[in-house]
């Protein structure tokens, strides 16, 4: 593991307070870390949060969204619990939440109480909606997906799909973060603080623009996705001479050029009927045959030779586990080496993107339930005796194996 003090990190010496469960929240808190911010995840004593006991699909939830955090576990709903939140917002510079409408106010612990603690507080709230009628509804990723029309276009007519990730919990931390960010460079400006709020609705709308968009100019509603129409004739998958599959996408002139000459047909590229993009569209009913026999007679490796060869986008169907051991992945630091919760090993994904040619790293593993409590607490200036007295009255819950 990397050093934990990382100075040269862009979000160096800003302390983030983050109060979330499941994935928006974490997402949002996972980003500030990984670019270097302190970030203290505060966890509900004496259970902590839920995502820790999630199986099935979300058993990787809490390994995954809550590296580079330390964990603080304090009883919220007791006095004493709300006043060493208000203790820690005094010196904070940012404070993540995404619980459900209103439970921050009942703690105690909203925007407006702690901004009278700290008026520099940027005070980041992700929920389901943003303002309007909305607001005060209960939402999940999965439900927003099916509001805004996405899980219509995911899946076949008939038959709306949600995708195959969390895409609007983790769209909208990040939108959370981009508003984090901006709040940020705004304070440097007016010394103040405000409130930023991000929302799964609103970010999955943002996503079905593009569908808007297409509605109004073409004056039709767009169908879904798998029964598109689509802008090029050859941008699917199909089926090779070993049982695989393999998607081609032909989008230009050069990639038709290109394809016609490495797998010798000549008689393509001369056909006046295909000379343009659009001239294939129309050509597609009967093109995608001829190019279904020649993908056919490959197998799916030579077909990948070929095609890269030939600069012809082209992709396996593969699936998550296939980038365990991804080449480009392994070779460019994509992949981070962790510790997962019951001390399994293996590799996970980085933030996507470079910072002077270095990906985020990583400098601490996802934490154990209030391993941090004591020293998170010590820094807020509570002495032993104080730190004990609380531990003991299970206000706050200390990690055994923490100093």
């Amino acid at each position: 593991m990397s050093e934990t003090d990382r100075a040269d990190l862009p979000l160096a010496g800003i302390r983030v307070l983050e109060f979330s469960h499941t994935v928006m929240g974490p997402t949002a808190g996972l980003v500030l870390a990984d670019l270097g911010a302190d970030v203290v995840k505060v966890e509900p004593a004496p259970e902590g949060d839920h995502t820790r006991r999630l199986s099935g699909f979300a058993a990787g939830f809490f390994g995954y969204f809550n590296r580079n955090k330390r964990s603080l576990a304090a009883d919220l709903k007791t006095p004493e619990g709300q006043g060493l939140i208000r203790r820690l917002a005094e010196r904070a510079d940012v404070l993540v939440e995404n619980y459900g409408p209103g439970t921050m106010e009942r703690l105690g612990c909203g925007y407006e109480e702690l901004a009278a603690v700290n008026p520099r507080l940027i005070y980041c709230a992700l929920k389901g909606f943003l303002s309007g009628p909305y607001e005060g509804r209960p939402a999940l990723d999965e439900i927003v997906q099916y509001m805004a029309g996405l899980a219509y276009m995911t899946g076949p007519p008939g038959r709306p799909l949600r995708a195959g990730a969390s895409v609007i919990d983790i769209m909208g931390g990040v939108f959370g973060v981009v508003g984090v960010l901006a709040a940020l460079r705004e304070r440097e400006q007016t010394g103040k603080g405000g409130l930023v709020r991000s929302a799964l609705f609103e970010s999955t709308v943002f996503l079905v623009g593009q569908h808007m968009a297409a509605e109004v100019m073409t004056g039709e509603r767009p169908p879904p996705m798998p029964s598109r129409l689509g802008a090029w004739a050859i941008y699917q998958t199909f089926a090779t001479a070993d049982d695989d599959q393999l998607f081609v996408g032909i989008t230009s002139n050069n990639h038709f050029r290109r394809f016609c000459e490495v797998f010798d047909r000549p008689d393509l590229l001369a056909d006046p009927r295909l000379a343009t993009n659009e001239d294939r569209v129309v050509a597609r009913p009967w093109l995608v045959t001829i190019v279904a026999d020649i993908v056919g007679r490959h197998s799916k490796a030579e077909l990948m030779r070929l095609l890269e060869l030939a600069n012809i986008p082209f992709a396996p169907v593969a699936v998550p586990g296939d980038l365990f051991d991804d080449p480009h992945l392994l070779a460019s630091g994509g992949l981070l080496d962790v510790t997962l919760p019951g001390g399994r090993h293996t590799r996970l994904p980085a933030l996507p993107f470079e910072l002077d040619g270095q990906r985020p790293g990583l400098r601490r593993e996802a934490p154990r339930l209030g391993e941090h409590s004591r020293e998170v607490l010590s820094e807020a200036g509570l002495g032993a005796d104080e730190l004990a007295d609380l531990e003991r009255r299970r206000i706050v819950v200390a990690d055994p194996g923490a100093a």
